[in-house]
């Protein structure tokens, strides 16, 4: 998990948290497309109307909650990219705010709710995956493309073969068929590698922009197919990289197969999204198992616990900090800070699995892999 969507994580536990005993708590929720200045107008009329009609004070809670998201409004210079999130209210007598303006993936709906709970509803994408996977279905008939990201599937391009079928056509000799039938089969798999090529390379005169890439590659399609596809080698050695895990049964090269695709190879999308930070925690524990320390060696130098791994950034010598889900927001957010300084990376460590949680109980959920070993 990374820093942003480690922060981001804490201050949706405590959307989720907070309660009031009347409904006046307030959710808006609005979309990249819609006019922060109209929703600014809705809430200084209803702010309005609350105060003349208010006369003994009942709805004071309601009235600080609306306060407070006109004020998050007018700071805003316009509706953010991917749109603006706001809650406010008044949580067990102090006055909160939580501002999302800063989300991986665009409000979908426009919200404007008052409840004795926060509506969560427009961060629930933001809770998903961050990364972006290339989605191909091939069978004998066709060929689908699509991109997933999130719960999101958009279909790229679907398109079919001429691929003959099994039953060979009248007065042709069976050896001829199968050839004529395995070269069509070939030509069909290699269109459908210079399609995904170019739809998930975002190839242009020969360069790719890696900017644009996906992060990984689910493949599927029916059985034999599918198979003679991966084995064919016909996709682009950048793609065959991306692969992630086995090919996956689907039956329809279309939309419907697409979302197949994503629906059986969930775990696996899951467990791609965290696996740039479990391969850092493997290499952490083998440099702690072969002694990686102070000593010059050909292994890494690591360090952990709050005062060493303090004691690494004061020498500059951190070069990625591992730290617990299970530490104070405030925590992480102060080490990240120091580590960013010296051009580290930090990566946050869940503690949803075996190794992850015994980092957090057994080195106090604080270590770092080091530039160089420090005595």
């Amino acid at each position: 998990m990374d820093i942003e969507a480690y922060e981001r994580h804490d201050r949706i536990e405590r959307v989720e948290a907070a309660e009031a005993s009347e409904n006046d708590l307030l959710t808006v929720a609005i979309p990249p497309d819609r006019s922060l200045g109209e929703v600014l107008e809705q809430v200084e009329e209803d702010r309005a109307e609350a105060e003349y009609i208010d006369a003994e004070g009942e709805d004071a809670a309601y009235l600080q909650a609306l306060e407070r998201v006109r004020r998050v409004l007018q700071r805003q210079g316009g509706t953010p990219e991917q749109g603006l999130v706001v809650y406010a209210g008044v949580v067990d007598g102090e006055v909160v705010e939580y501002v999302f303006d800063d989300l991986p993936t665009p409000v979908s709906e426009f919200v404007y709710e008052r409840d004795n709970e926060f509506d969560v509803g427009p961060l629930e994408a933001a809770e998903g995956a961050a990364k972006t996977f290339g989605l191909l279905v091939v069978e004998r008939g066709g060929a689908a493309l699509g991109l997933a990201e999130n719960e999101d599937v958009r279909v790229v391009e679907t398109f079919d073969s001429d691929v003959m079928g099994k039953t060979k056509a009248g007065g042709q000799s069976a050896d001829r068929f199968e050839r004529d039938r395995e070269r069509q089969k070939e030509e069909f798999f290699e269109e459908v590698a210079e399609e995904a090529k170019r739809a998930f390379l975002h190839e242009a005169d020969g360069d790719a922009d890696e900017s644009d890439e996906i992060d990984g590659l689910l493949l599927g399609g029916t059985t034999v197919t599918v198979e003679d596809f991966r084995e064919g080698d016909h996709l682009d050695h950048r793609l065959r990289d991306r692969l992630v895990g086995d090919s996956v049964a689907v039956e329809y090269a279309s939309e419907q197969g697409l979302h197949q695709l994503v629906e059986k190879a969930s775990d696996r999308i899951r467990d791609e999204e965290r696996r740039e930070t479990r391969e850092t925690l493997d290499r952490f524990f083998e440099a702690l198992h072969e002694g990686g320390g102070t000593d010059e060696d050909d292994g890494e130098s690591v360090v952990y616990g709050r005062e060493e791994v303090e004691r690494a950034l004061d020498y500059d010598a951190v070069k990625t900090l591992l730290v617990s889900e299970a530490l104070p927001v405030e925590d992480v957010r102060d080490l990240r800070e120091e580590v960013s300084n010296e051009g580290g990376d930090c990566r946050v460590v869940s503690t949803d699995f075996g190794r992850g949680k015994q980092f957090s109980e057994a080195f106090g959920g604080v270590a770092a892999i080091l530039r160089f070993p420090i005595e």
